[in-house]
């Protein structure tokens, strides 16, 4: 990428960002990174039908022409089994001609044998030379037991009715699906062996031709399973569970399996986090995992997800690929149907290590460290602030002295790589009774998010005297006083609640209906916001913070999230780069979109992080693993991003424009 040396803004500069941002606008509607229909549930159960009256989920979808045919597990409505802890499924079926409104829903597979006399569930369906095989847990004990508790097949040539039923596996299993060709002449299939009789393993299995066989071939197999079992394991710790999801889908360098994980399954119950992850299995061997996520892309959030029979669950079973999208179903709450969409491209960061690297580090990192010449910075210098003007782009860093007092100095960069000056002296100190040190440690002024409104500059940072819980502080200083060195920073005033941890802060630099944006972090889990009078009008008794972003828990940025830099105006809405903790205590940023006139609408987040702790000065510090950026500066269609590496270095990095939006709306 060619780093434009943008001094100053010419009119030919000018003109060709004007160019882009047109160019970009004229684009057709782009997709996001992952999404949810906006149509969901797309099936739920009806009152009226006994047999689908309780609960519909978990469905598996073929596309054979211009028509997807969903099976499903459907739940009849029965107090007495309910109130025995067990109920009876069977499978429906039903159709669509743009795969999520469907109809003509009707009772397609039910308990028949003994073997599946108490319910058959959870159907994984693939057409296979000629015939659709779908697979299903098949239930034959009441209350269930891990032994009662197998594997099915039901054969059909056309979808209309079932021509043979056959049991599988002689073991506990579930969640089988053939692969949809054959692997090296043989027909092969993927299943989960011991799921309720745990540790589950995902194994995969060859068959014979004659489906009416395969549970000898199973018994056969069973007797060497762990030799079938996929390798390496991919179960983070012992307290995870597995369990197939979706039937493979074949790409040019594997088999894309997308899987649930099951975070903490057999620890805390109130811990467990069920997600949506991926492997790439190879195409010859299935048993290699190539490549793998470390984190789900996908989490119970929406409502559906959150409550129903059983809350916080979202259960993947069938996956299609159209074009460079992969559309996703899956069970939420395990009472509806639901389906997402997901980039190919964005898969392939999840299993290549997750992380979309699109931005580049200066190699002269870190361009500010502490200097034991300087008292104030002698021991730590991080997490700066950055705003253009005139040309220049000042960067206001925290420093820490060796009483752990944090204050404010100066760096100026006019090519927005390299720094050209360096104050001496701090330029914002603790002043305010909230920031002066009342007990030994930390304390001070921190973090500073700056923007420009009109001829001032208004400055947010986290107060902290020690003692009490953190909170936002607001400064401002005219452009003229800023620029000729007068450090008249006005009195500053506390703009967050009493009592509550609250940082990461700034207002929007423009008016939205006569009011201003304002953008905090209440508690650690939430990124709120507030609508107030002006940066100067900010009532702390008269915040709502109404939710804006939350940790995704299980996710990248599932135990903590904050606005890192003040959202940067492009053509699409509002940039904003937020950091993320996850629970290895790791700090990555990833972004959002917020829409230009409705910010607390959010367009788009990232499913992975965009930037992480990878070099010597991100890993190494007063705080490990930590890259947290105060400010950001849009030159040149180039993003500048200015940041803290592990709580002791002054950093810079940049990525153009164009790579940021194809990570929130991959092409």
């Amino acid at each position: 990428m060619v780093i434009p040396n943008a001094r100053r803004v010419s009119g030919s500069v000018f003109n060709e960002r004007i160019s882009q941002m047109a160019l970009r606008a004229l684009r057709p509607k782009p997709t996001p990174a992952f999404k949810r229909s906006e149509e969901n549930p797309i099936l739920l159960p009806t009152r009226g039908i006994s047999w689908e009256s309780y609960a519909v989920f978990n469905p598996s979808v073929v596309k054979r022409g211009n028509t997807y045919y969903m099976l499903y597990r459907a739940i009849s409505s029965s107090e007495y089994l309910v109130s025995k802890g067990t109920t009876i499924s069977s499978i429906g079926i039903t159709k669509s001609n743009d795969g999520i409104h469907f109809h003509s829903r009707r009772r397609f597979i039910y308990p028949e044998h003994d073997w599946e006399r108490f319910g058959c569930e959870d159907p994984r369906a693939v057409y296979f030379e000629g015939r659709y095989y779908i697979f299903y847990t098949a239930i034959s004990t009441l209350p269930p037991t891990s032994d009662g508790i197998r594997v099915g097949v039901a054969v059909s040539r056309d979808l209309k009715r079932i021509e043979a039923k056959y049991l599988v596996t002689p073991f506990n299993a579930k969640a089988m699906a053939l692969f949809p060709r054959r692997i090296n002449g043989k027909v092969t299939a993927i299943l989960t062996v011991h799921t309720d009789k745990p540790p589950a393993h995902i194994a995969i299995a060859e068959l014979s031709d004659d489906p009416s066989r395969w549970l000898s071939d199973m018994t056969e197999w069973y007797r060497s399973y762990m030799d079938h079992v996929i390798r390496p394991d991919p179960r983070r710790s012992e307290l995870d569970h597995l369990e197939v999801g979706a039937p493979p889908v074949e790409l040019e360098d594997g088999w894309l399996l997308i899987y649930s994980y099951i975070q903490n399954y057999f620890g805390d119950p109130s811990s467990r986090v069920f997600g949506v992850e991926a492997l790439l299995l190879d195409l010859d061997d299935p048993r290699k995992v190539l490549k793998k996520t470390s984190y789900p892309f996908m989490t119970p959030e929406e409502v559906y997800e959150i409550f129903g029979n059983v809350p916080r669950v979202v259960f993947p079973t069938s996956a299609l690929r159209e074009r460079n999208l992969v559309r996703l179903y899956y069970g939420a709450a395990d009472t509806v149907c639901c389906t997402a969409t997901i980039p190919l491209s964005t898969l392939r960061v999840m299993v290549d290590g997750g992380v979309s690297k699109v931005f580049k580090r200066v190699e002269h990192n870190p361009v500010i460290r502490p200097d034991g010449r300087y008292w104030w910075r002698s021991f730590a210098t991080f997490n700066p602030g950055a705003i253009e003007l005139e040309g220049k782009i000042y960067i206001f860093f925290r420093a820490l002295s060796g009483d752990l007092t944090s204050r404010l100095g100066l760096a100026v960069t006019e090519d927005g790589l390299h720094i050209d000056e360096l104050l001496d002296e701090p330029v914002y100190v603790p002043r305010a009774s909230f920031e002066l040190k009342r007990v030994p440690g930390l304390s001070g002024c921190e973090d500073p998010r700056l923007v420009r409104i009109n001829d001032r500059v208004y400055m947010f940072y986290t107060a902290f005297d020690g003692l009490n819980p953190p909170r936002v502080a607001m400064t401002y200083i005219s452009v003229n006083d800023l620029l000729q060195r007068e450090w008249t920073w006005s009195e500053p005033v506390l703009v967050s609640p009493e009592g509550i941890d609250d940082k990461n802060a700034c207002v929007l630099p423009a008016s939205i209906d006569g009011k201003y944006f304002f953008i905090h972090r209440l508690g650690g889990i939430h990124v709120v916001y507030d609508y107030v009078k002006s940066p100067e009008e900010i009532d702390p008794s008269e915040l709502i913070s109404q939710k804006l972003l939350s940790a995704r828990p299980g996710m990248w940025d599932g135990k903590k999230v904050g606005m890192s830099a003040p959202p940067i105006r492009i053509s699409e809405g509002w940039l904003m780069f937020y950091h993320g903790v996850s629970h290895d205590k790791v700090y990555r940023i990833g972004m959002a979109l917020l829409d230009e006139k409705r910010p607390e609408h959010v367009l788009t987040r990232t499913v992975t992080p965009v930037f992480q702790p990878e070099e010597w000065y991100e890993r190494e510090g007063f705080v490990r693993n930590v890259v947290f950026p105060c400010g950001a500066v849009l030159r040149d269609d180039t993003v500048y991003i200015y940041y803290g590496g592990a709580d002791s270095h002054v950093c810079i990095a940049y990525a153009h424009l164009d790579d940021l939006l194809s990570v929130l709306f991959p092409r």
